[in-house]
């Protein structure tokens, strides 16, 4: 199959990789050397060429507003993907504005899917993806095996717009939890605590996950290099927030979890991991 990839950053250019070894690839990223750095694709000079390569587009991109230009913007997918084409949105995308994409190319005879993915650049690295598919049956079964490349969980959660939900509904929870990780991690180091056993001790029990299990290694290592990063998660919570809001869903917690990364970025930290938060409550409790 002819696909494209447009959006070459830490999922993407994983996921690219992974797709290239099965299907004649041709991508696409505002940064050159990203492109270069793939072996066996293709490099286009834009979106509509990539388009023009393509019957299958996957898109990895930062915020609603890019996906939405690349899809239906001027010189977009939609001005250039051919009828019976097809479009899957891997990003973190706000659900209204995916339906409104969907509608556009609906109309053009151009398939869509949105399926956001979660994981983590080591799951885009090991194509271990967990991705959550909205749109209608038939068109997810016809390309479910191209997602199985990228992802070991690929479930379909329902129509158009519903795999974004669940994105956020996901997003929600790991950015909770890196938060009360991070608090918690600062509470037993300022009690003596070896963070290294303390994490031993707890990740068997109740409280081990998977962010445990990215959060606990970076805060131990001092790594705080991002697989996903403050900034990020931080767009990603005020898509949730504004969701709830329109349905009048309460959601308090979420709100802390918001002002707690808004704090983040606004210490200079939000291009680092998510765990770094832990260094804020480290400097308002001093030394150890």
């Amino acid at each position: 199959m002819r696909i494209g990839f447009i959006g070459l950053g830490i999922m993407g250019g994983h996921m690219a990789r992974h797709l290239a070894k099965h299907h004649r690839l041709s991508v696409f990223d505002v940064e050159r050397s990203k492109i270069d750095g793939i072996e066996g694709v293709r490099g286009a000079d834009g979106v509509a060429a990539v388009a023009r390569l393509s019957q299958l587009v996957f898109l990895s991109l930062p915020s609603s507003s890019i996906v939405e230009d690349v899809c239906i913007g001027s010189g977009g997918l939609a001005e250039n993907l051919a009828e019976g084409g097809a479009v899957v949105d891997t990003s973190t995308t706000e659900p209204l504005v995916t339906r409104r994409i969907a509608d556009v190319f609906s109309a053009k005879g151009i398939d869509f899917l949105d399926a956001p993915v979660s994981g983590g650049e080591a799951g885009a690295r090991n194509a271990s993806l967990s991705i959550m598919v909205g749109g209608s049956a038939e068109v997810f079964e016809r390309y479910r095996s191209v997602l199985e490349i990228v992802g070991s969980s690929v479930v379909r959660v329902g129509e158009t717009g519903a795999g974004e939900v669940a994105k956020l509904v996901n997003n929600m929870i790991v950015g909770s939890t890196f938060v009360v990780i991070a608090e918690a991690f600062a509470l037993g180091k300022s009690m003596g605590l070896d963070l290294k056993m303390l994490y031993e001790a707890i990740r068997g029990g109740w409280a081990g996950s998977a962010v445990l299990d990215v959060a606990a290694p970076g805060i131990i290592e001092r790594n705080f290099t991002p697989g996903g990063s403050v900034d990020v998660l931080f767009k990603d919570i005020g898509y949730a927030l504004s969701l709830a809001r329109s349905r009048n869903v309460p959601t308090p917690m979420t709100a802390l979890v918001d002002e707690v990364f808004k704090a983040a970025r606004a210490s200079g930290r939000g291009s680092q991991a998510q765990h770094v938060i832990i260094q804020m409550w480290e400097n308002l409790l001093g030394p150890a």
